[in-house]
C-alpha cells in the first residue's frame, strides 16, 4: 500500500492526494512475499489489467463480499473501510449502495486505486465521492473517520502474521462502538500447520511461511487478541476459492 500523501493530509483531500511519496516498511517487506505493489502502467489499466491483478473474478468475488456485508446488517448511512480494496471489485458495489462519501477504500498499490477510480467513473459513479488512500502501514486513522464496518478480502491471506497484527491494531483503532471488522483467511486444520494444503474448492495450494498463507482459527483469534480484538470464527462463506470469514470485534 504505497504511501501517496503527505502525513498531514486533510480527510477531505484524501482521495486527490499524491500518488508519488516513497513506499514504507511494509511494501519492501512484502517485494520478498508476492508481487502485488507492482505498480500497472497506465496503458495496462486501459486494458483493464487491474482486473486480473487483484485475483479477476470480477463479478463474483465483488458480488459475493457485497451480499455479505449486506446479510450483516450495513445500511446505506453507515460508513465502511475496505483494507486492500485493490481496483475496487467490491468497491464498485459498495460505492453503489453507500451514501456519498461513507465508502473509504485503503491499499497498498497507487496503480490499483487508480484502476478503481477508472471503473468508478465507467460506473456513473464518481459523484458519490469515494475516498481511495494508498498506505503502507494500514493507517486508517489516516481517513479522519470512525467505521461501523471495515473488510479485507483477500489480504491476510498474502500476509505474514506479524502484518496481520499490524492491519487489526490500526483497525481497533477506528472501528466505531458496536463495529465490526469482516476479514477472510485460509483455514488451516491444526496451528503451526507446516505442510502445504490444497484448497478446495479454487484448488489454491496454500503454506504456512509462504505466500498464500493459511492459518488456524486458533492463530487468527490469537492475533485478533493481541490487537484488542474479539474474534468469532464464520468460516464457510461460499467463497470460490474456499478463503473463510472471519469478524473482529472490540474487546
Amino acid at each position: 500500500m504505497g504511501d501517496p500523501a503527505s502525513r498531514g493530509a486533510a480527510p477531505s483531500d484524501v482521495s486527490q492526494a499524491d500518488l508519488s511519496a516513497p513506499a514504507g516498511p511494509l511494501s519492501a517487506a512484502m517485494k520478498n512475499v508476492n508481487s502485488y505493489d507492482r505498480e500497472l502502467t497506465p496503458e495496462e489499466i486501459d486494458r483493464g489489467a487491474h482486473r486480473d491483478a487483484i485475483g479477476g473474478m470480477w463479478e463474483e468475488i465483488g458480488r459475493l463480499q457485497f451480499e455479505f456485508v449486506k446479510s450483516r446488517g450495513l445500511r446505506p448511512d453507515q460508513k465502511l473501510c475496505d483494507t486492500g480494496c485493490g481496483a475496487l471489485r467490491g468497491g464498485i458495489h459498495f460505492v453503489r449502495y453507500l451514501d456519498a462519501g461513507k465508502y473509504y477504500g485503503l491499499d497498498i498499490n497507487a496503480s490499483l486505486l487508480e484502476g478503481g477510480r477508472r471503473e468508478l467513473e465507467k460506473a456513473g459513479l464518481a459523484a458519490k465521492n469515494a475516498n481511495l488512500l494508498a498506505d503502507d502501514r494500514f493507517e486508517m486513522s489516516r481517513f479522519g473517520a470512525k467505521f461501523d464496518y471495515m473488510l479485507a478480502v483477500s489480504v491476510f491471506t498474502h500476509l505474514y502474521a506479524n502484518h496481520i497484527v499490524r492491519c487489526l491494531t490500526e483497525a481497533q483503532k477506528v472501528l466505531a462502538p458496536g463495529g465490526q471488522f469482516l476479514a477472510t483467511f485460509f483455514n488451516a486444520p491444526t496451528s503451526a500447520h507446516l505442510q502445504p494444503i490444497k484448497q478446495e474448492p479454487g484448488s489454491v495450494v496454500t503454506y504456512y511461511d509462504r505466500d498464500p498463507f493459511h492459518y488456524s482459527p486458533e492463530e487468527m483469534t490469537m492475533l485478533g487478541s493481541l490487537a484488542g480484538l474479539k474474534t468469532e470464527v464464520i468460516g464457510d462463506w461460499s467463497h470460490p476459492r474456499n478463503q473463510w470469514m472471519l469478524a473482529f470485534t472490540p474487546a
